[in-house]
């Protein structure tokens, strides 16, 4: 029952910021560790950036660090990533992504630790 749909996503230059939201519709979203994965044309979708329930415990892909930053907001049941300093490599397609289920740190970048997923929203950066 649980939904997750991303919105945010656009046409940017190198060096612009944009500000992507997962807004998710379930009974249980309050609890659920969340993440953003994304995927470019011909490769394997890869974490991005992922947030513990209390939202005080986040974890970032090495080639995020520093400019990424994942928060949520439970009482409005949306996740969001905060993008600055974008460059043409972080071209892909955004996926939100959920799980009902306690996920092992040492398994937080991994694909199948997550049951829910959005449709995804584009993100082009432009060199």
């Amino acid at each position: 029952q649980e939904q997750l749909v991303e919105s945010g996503g656009g046409l940017v230059q190198a060096g612009d910021s944009l500000r992507l939201s997962c807004a998710a519709s379930g009974r249980t979203f309050d609890t659920y560790p969340m993440a953003w994965f994304r995927q470019a044309p011909g490769k394997e979708r890869e974490f991005v950036a992922a947030i513990r329930w209390s939202g005080s415990i986040t974890s970032y892909a090495d080639s995020v660090k520093g400019r990424f930053t994942i928060s949520r907001d439970n009482a409005k049941k949306t996740l969001y990533l905060e993008m600055s300093s974008l460059k043409p490599e972080d071209t892909a397609l955004y996926y939100c992504a959920a799980s009902p289920n306690f996920i092992p740190a040492d398994a937080t970048t991994r694909t199948s630790s997550y049951v829910y997923w959005g449709q995804g929203t584009q993100v082009t950066v432009s060199s």
